[in-house]
This record gives structure tokens, C-alpha cells and sequence, in this order.
């Protein structure tokens, strides 16, 4: 088990030191639940009277927070909590599972496939015909990669994720399991006598960027011509879907039960809560928030925040949800 003192943390942290505590740190915890081997983290002034009551050691906390650490307690105090103690989750993050060998016997490897240095393919994996894989690739049991697609270097997939044909996957990318890439998009039309429907062929590919992370049983579909894409350092939750030829700019973040439709484009930076629906052929531009259970049906201005179904702009919505509120008193 890992440890660390106090004086440790805050050299890897940066910050200032205030009180001090001759505990081992054992790994962080939340307040409510700390116990005296812990460390935890306060980010806003409204947690600050949980610290009190916490058995927690120390705390890192937002430089602009004043209280004092108590007796054998000490705080840790930085100018983003938040960030600090993801840098301190990574020290105390357990190592991932172990390959016994580096390519399982019972891997499905193609003969044409091309496989860089230091790749980790687990159980039942299956890859196809002219695939690329690039250096320090990791791919768990049970994952497919069909033919011709390109995976960059570092990018770890989880088991039971499905790459289908002709994708590019950038380098140092994470898929969770279950994840699903370049499956036909969602398209039919009606039949000429009108009694049933016909499948509209989707012949495109996905292409994803750098450092994209991917959450499990999350879906992107093909383009129906071109390329559905995912730009770089895009974070897209569980459970989310992305329609054919849809386009995302660079760090745009998808959260869990979100759905694009088809043709839908995104800025640079723009954020989707839970559960929010986008139409199709709708332009969402750079910086845009749009509120969990949001309905977005036409486009959205840069930096503008909406919310509301359909979604409207969140003043306006949060002010006709009052005079509501105010007809039924």
C-alpha cells in the first residue's frame, strides 16, 4: 500500500502548507467518509463546515478558503483543489491489470496486420485485415478491430469495445468497455409502396483525434458519405450516442445519456449535459453549455448557455420557470 507524509503531497502539490500532521496518508477520501489515514479535498466554502466533524488528516483546499486545520491536521492550500487532487488520484491509482504475455495465444490476428512495439492484445481479440496498430497499443480480452483501421500509439482499449472498418483512431486515446466505433448509422426511408422501410447504406468512416476518451457502451456511428469525427481531447461519457456524420471540434465533453443526432456539429470546447438531446443538422458553436435534459432544436451562438425543452437561453427559461411558479401560488 502506498503512503506518503504530508510534507510529500505538498511537494508534489506546489502549494502552502498550513498546520501540520505526523499521519501517513494512505489515499484520499471524501469528507463524510475520511477516515484519520486519509486526505481529502475542499473546493467550495460550503463544504468547509463538514471539516470539523471529517477524521480526515489533511485537506487540500482552495487558496481562498480561511479556516484553520486544528491539532495534528494540516491543509494543503492551492489555487484549484480540484485539479490537485486529480494530479494526487494519479500517485495513488492502483496499476492496471497484468498481461501474462504480450500477445495471447488466443488472440485472432490477421496475417496482414501490422502490430507496433510494445502492443498488448489480451484473450479472443480479434484483428482484421490490414489493420495498423502503433507503438504501446493495449487492447484487453475481447476486443474486434475490423479491417483496415489505424490505431495510434498509447491508446488503451477495454474489453469487449468494437472498432468497426475503415476507422482512424488517433494516438493515446482510452476506451471503456462495450464501446461501440463506426457501426451503420441510423437511416431509412419508406419503401415505394409505403408499406415497410428501406435501410439507407452508410459507406463513410469515423475518424477520432488525440487523447480522445470514450465511457462505456457509448455509440459513434459511420458517415453516411465522409467521416463522422471527434476532435482531439473530446471526453464523451457512458452511455452516449454520436450519429452519423456528426463533427466535434476539440475538447468538447459529452455527459452520460446525451445524444447527438445526425449531422450535428460542434465547436471547439462546447458542453453537454446529462441526458440532453441535439437535432439533427444543428450547429453548436465554440465554448456553448447546454443544461442536462436540455432539447436543442436549432443552433446555438458561441459562449451562450441554454436550457430548457426546446432550449431556450438560460436567463430567459430560468425567468418564465419563475412566473410559472408564481400562476400556480
Amino acid at each position: 500500500m502506498k503512503t506518503f507524509s504530508i510534507t510529500e503531497i505538498n511537494k508534489l502539490l506546489k502549494g502552502t502548507l498550513v498546520g501540520d500532521t505526523s499521519q501517513q496518508i494512505s489515499g484520499p477520501e471524501q469528507l463524510e467518509k475520511a477516515d484519520t489515514n486519509h486526505i481529502s479535498f475542499i473546493g467550495s466554502k460550503k463544504y468547509v463546515r463538514l471539516w470539523e466533524a471529517s477524521k480526515a488528516c489533511a485537506a487540500i483546499v482552495n487558496e481562498n478558503l480561511d479556516f484553520e486545520p486544528g491539532e495534528n491536521r494540516a491543509l494543503i492550500k492551492v489555487k484549484n483543489a480540484d485539479l490537485a487532487m486529480a494530479r494526487l488520484l494519479e500517485v495513488f491509482s492502483p496499476d492496471s491489470p497484468l498481461f501474462a504475455e504480450e500477445i495471447h495465444a488466443a488472440a485472432v490476428i490477421h496475417a496482414t496486420a501490422t502490430i507496433g512495439k510494445n502492443c498488448k492484445i489480451g484473450a479472443n481479440c480479434y484483428i482484421g485485415k490490414n489493420v495498423v496498430l502503433g507503438d504501446g497499443v493495449i487492447l484487453y480480452p475481447n476486443v474486434s478491430i475490423f479491417d483496415e483501421t489505424y490505431i495510434g500509439n498509447g491508446t488503451v482499449i477495454w474489453s469487449g469495445t468494437v472498432i468497426r472498418e475503415r476507422s482512424e483512431i488517433g494516438s493515446f486515446c482510452i476506451f471503456h468497455p462495450n464501446v461501440s466505433i463506426g457501426g451503420d448509422g441510423f437511416g431509412y426511408c419508406a419503401s415505394e409502396d409505403g408499406r415497410g422501410l428501406v435501410k439507407i447504406p452508410h459507406i463513410g468512416n469515423v475518424v477520432i483525434g488525440n487523447y480522445v476518451e470514450i465511457g462505456s457502451n457509448s455509440c459513434v456511428d459511420r458517415g453516411k458519405f465522409s467521416a463522422t469525427q471527434i476532435g482531439d481531447g473530446c471526453k464523451i461519457d457512458n452511455l452516449v450516442q454520436i450519429g452519423h456524420n456528426s463533427i466535434l471540434g476539440r475538447y468538447c465533453i459529452m455527459a452520460g445519456h446525451s445524444g447527438l443526432a445526425g449531422s450535428v456539429t460542434l465547436g471547439d470546447g462546447v458542453a453537454i449535459g446529462g441526458s440532453a438531446s441535439i437535432k439533427d443538422h444543428v450547429t453548436i458553436h465554440s465554448g456553448a453549455v447546454i443544461a442536462g435534459g436540455s432539447g436543442v432544436i436549432s443552433d446555438v451562438a458561441a459562449g451562450k448557455t441554454v436550457l430548457g425543452y426546446p432550449a431556450q437561453d438560460s436567463r430567459e427559461m430560468l425567468k418564465q420557470w419563475v412566473a410559472l411558479r408564481k400562476l400556480v401560488q
